[in-house]
C-alpha cells in the first residue's frame, strides 16, 4: 500500500495528474523490490521554491528538477514514511525541451528517480551511478517510457 500525498504549488501548465504520480511511484517502488507500506510526499513547485529550498538544504543557489529528503525516524512507525520529493515543473519542462524528450516522460523519470534516492539509491561515484540508472532504465521501460540516459552506456 502506498500513501501517496500530492501538494501542487505551481500554476505551471501541463502538469501530472494524481493517477499519473501514484502509477510512476508505484511501478517506482515495486522495481526497487519495496514491499512494505510507505507514505511520501510530491510537492510540485515553480522556480522560486525550488530555488530556495536547493539553497537553503543543499547550498546550491538555483532551482533543480527534483530534490528528495529522506523521512529519518527514530521510532517504530506503523508505515514507513519514506520523505518527500520536491518537484520544480519549470526546471523539468526546460530540461524536457532542452533534451528533446516528451515532457511525461521526463516527469515520470523525475519520480522514479526521486523514489529510488528516497529508498536510498544515490549516483555520487560510478559504480553506484550504474545500479541507480540500471534500475531507472528498468523501471522507465516497465512505465512504457524510453531510456532517459541514451547518451551513456548500460
Amino acid at each position: 500500500m502506498i500513501e501517496l500525498d500530492i501538494q501542487y504549488a505551481s500554476e505551471a501548465a501541463d502538469l501530472p495528474t494524481q493517477p499519473q504520480l501514484l502509477h510512476w511511484v508505484t511501478t517506482a517502488l515495486n522495481g526497487a523490490k519495496q514491499t512494505e507500506p510507505v507514505e511520501l510526499t510530491i510537492r510540485i513547485v515553480d522556480a522560486e521554491e525550488g530555488q530556495a529550498l536547493n539553497r537553503d538544504y543543499r547550498q546550491r543557489d538555483y532551482a533543480t528538477n527534483v530534490l528528495s529528503f529522506p523521512f529519518d525516524a527514530d521510532i517504530e512507525l506503523p508505515v514507513q514514511l519514506l520523505g518527500d520529493l520536491v518537484i520544480c515543473a519549470p526546471v523539468v519542462a526546460r530540461e524536457a525541451s532542452e533534451q528533446q524528450k516528451l515532457l511525461l516522460a521526463h516527469w515520470a523519470h523525475m519520480v522514479v528517480h526521486g523514489c529510488l534516492h528516497l529508498l536510498g539509491y544515490d549516483h555520487i561515484d560510478d559504480d553506484d551511478a550504474v545500479t541507480m540508472e540500471s534500475l531507472e532504465i528498468a523501471i522507465m521501460a516497465e512505465l512504457g517510457f524510453a531510456n532517459p540516459y541514451p547518451d551513456e552506456l548500460h
